[in-house]
Order: structure tokens, then sequence, then C-alpha cells
């Protein structure tokens, strides 16, 4: 038997606090962007059929097809969605609200500026906060060049925020105090009735 001491094992190391909080951040990012890819990728997945040659329902004597062809789906915004379509999307959002666009935009709570941790019951919110979840997987996108994520700082984000918190935004009636959780969807004017005298 030879007498050599054993070989030596990995040596351990030591993560700062710092640095840990840096790779938890960097994990939720990760985590949260996996999430979107696979909403992407179910889009992708449940598109439909490429169009036949026969004429589309739409279709005028001449050829001409009108604009109501159906060439995929009638719409990515997430209020022309139903049912479990609308369910998959709002919760592909809220994964990237909760642990992307909150962490990193989500400032101070107060009458200036509120916010409502019930935000997916607030329509308006939905719709913005959706549109400005496109915005950035368009421009974050490595196809949007360097100037893609500025863009969508400058174009998309900035503007959004501004209508969310403002103080008479949908959120107005929400939460002002992270202590003292409020939560009331403002009500909307009613719809005119059509062939009801004023």
């Amino acid at each position: 038997m030879s007498d050599s001491p054993p070989a030596p094992g990995p040596v351990p190391f030591r993560v700062s606090d710092e640095d840990l909080d840096d790779l938890a951040s960097t994990l939720a990012k990760t985590m949260a962007e996996v999430r979107q890819h696979g909403v992407i990728l179910d889009r992708l997945g449940s598109e439909p059929e490429p169009a036949t040659d026969q004429p589309a329902a739409g279709a005028s004597a001449a050829g001409a097809v009108d604009s109501e062809q159906d060439d995929g789906p009638a719409s990515v915004f997430i209020l022309a969605l139903g049912g479990e379509a609308y369910a998959a999307e709002l919760d592909a959002l809220s994964d990237w609200v909760n642990y992307l666009l909150l962490p990193v935009y989500g400032r101070e709570i107060s009458s200036s500026r509120p916010w409502c941790a019930q935000w997916p019951e607030h329509p308006e919110a939905v719709a913005r906060l959706h549109a400005l979840w496109l915005a950035w997987q368009q421009y974050t996108d490595a196809e949007a060049g360097l100037s893609g994520p500025s863009t969508w700082h400058r174009d998309h984000l900035d503007h959004t925020l501004v209508h969310l918190r403002a103080p008479d935004g949908p959120f107005a009636a929400c939460t002002t105090s992270a202590n003292r959780p409020n939560h009331r969807v403002l009500a909307t004017p009613a719809p005119e009735q059509a062939g009801v005298p004023a």
C-alpha cells in the first residue's frame, strides 16, 4: 500500500451576502425569462395552420381578401383573449410584473404614486402592463439592436408608469401605504344605451 496523502478535494469557498443577493436577483430574472419563453413557445405551438389555396371567407369576386381574413391569432392583446388563453397570458404577465418589473422599477408607494397589489383586478392596469410586457419582449430581443432597451425605457416604461401610478390613475382608490393595504376598482362611465332617449 502507498503512504501518499489523499488527493485534495474541492476547496470550499464563501459567497459574500452582497454577491448572494446579486445571484438571487439574477436567478429570479432568469426564471422569469424562462417562463416568458415558455409562454412564447406555447403561443407559437398553438398558432393556426397556414392558409390553404382555397379562397378565404372574406374573398371578393375579384379575388381580393378583406382585412377580416384570419392570418393567425386575431390579436396578441390580452383584453382580446378569453378563457384559458387569457388566464395563461395573465399568469405569465404576473410572473414578469412580480419578478422583474416591480423588483427593479417598483418605487415606494405614496398617495402621489399609488400601486395596488391586486392589479390584475384593474382592467386598465392589465391592459397597460401587458402592452408594456409585449414591448419589453420586442425591445430586449437581440434583434432589436443595442438601443432596444433604451427605446423600451423611453417609449414604453416611462409612459406606462406615469399613467398607472398617477394620483388619478387606475390605482387612485387603492394602496397608498404598504402598511395599510386598500383595494377598490374605480367605477367607469356607463355605456350609452342605443335607442334610449336621454
